[in-house]
């Protein structure tokens, strides 16, 4: 069984037990959020309605803190000595998936694809 979850901007398919980084949260290490599913995935049965995505719930423990990569950010202006150099680095915070708990789901509210 895997989900498909929505962080921030952007969608990630988790299973029990992935580790992965989303953007930055305010929780501590140790607390549990929890994420919202955009799709749940049980062998052949798929579910994607909205209505039966709201009972399924993905909840994750919060491990730590973490930063991406460093990208670097030049602006030149040819003929002019402008120059400007400048980087970023993402803050993001690395859950571990601890449960996926879409046993709420009535045989009615499964879709098979």
């Amino acid at each position: 069984m895997y989900a498909i979850v929505r962080s921030g901007g952007t969608q990630q398919k988790v299973a029990v037990g992935d580790v992965i980084e989303i953007d930055s949260l305010t929780d501590e290490v140790g607390d549990t959020v929890s994420l919202p599913a955009v799709m749940v995935v049980d062998g052949d049965t798929v579910t994607t309605d909205a209505a039966a995505l709201a009972k399924v719930a993905v909840s994750a423990e919060v491990l730590g803190r973490t930063k991406g990569p460093k990208i670097h950010i030049l602006k030149y202006k040819n003929k002019t000595g402008y120059r400007k150099r400048q980087g970023h680095r993402q803050h993001y915070t690395q859950v571990k998936v601890t449960a996926i708990d879409a046993k709420k789901l009535s045989s009615s509210e499964k879709k098979g694809s």
